[in-house]
């Protein structure tokens, strides 16, 4: 069953391997806050503090460099045991460009694990969360021409509001979402 984890190196050997597909695929990795860290160093050291700097960036006394906002990073897992199948990002507010292009939730599923429903439980899960940091309306965007992602939005109940710069952008109301056991 899909659910989100918080980033550790319990999956690293599955992470590592998803890093290399969405790689061979040109695929973006939306989500997964390592800007800073290209190329990615799959090693355990590199995992460690990759996992260290996403976990930090949760915590309201990490100072955050320009417009970047506090995020709290998810792992998307499956399976028993857990495997690594995408990455998704719940933003605690929004800066300018979040607002017009970003939104609060971004996320991505490894090649080879999509079109099995996992980007609809996790955005699912998402939501709920975003209502526990007391995110009231939650944005989700995604490219005007992506038409998974308009799906998968739409299916979780996303309203709708404009394009912008290419950008579909959606809003969820959080205060009526029930917390599931993940």
């Amino acid at each position: 069953m899909t659910s989100l984890v918080r980033p550790g190196l319990r999956l690293r050997e599955s992470w590592a391997a998803a890093v290399a597909e969405f790689v061979d695929a040109g695929s973006t990795q939306h989500g997964y806050g390592l800007w800073d860290f290209e190329p990615i160093d799959v090693t355990e050291e590199g995992c460690r503090k990759i996992v260290d700097h996403l976990l930090a960036q949760a915590d309201p006394a990490t100072e955050m460099p320009g417009d970047w906002v506090h995020c709290t990073y998810f792992w998307i897992a499956d399976g028993d045991p857990e495997e690594f199948v995408g990455y998704l990002a719940l933003r605690h507010s929004l800066s300018p460009w979040l607002l017009e292009e970003g939104g609060h939730i971004g996320y991505s599923v490894r090649p080879s694990r999509r079109r099995e429903g996992h980007a609809s439980r996790a955005l699912a899960l998402a939501v709920r969360r975003a209502g526990e940091l007391a995110i009231e309306r939650a944005l989700v965007t995604c490219d005007d021409d992506n038409e998974a992602s308009r799906r998968t939005i739409e299916r979780c109940g996303g309203v709708y509001e404009d394009t912008r710069n290419g950008k579909r952008r959606y809003w969820f109301d959080t205060t009526d979402r029930v917390p599931e056991k993940e």
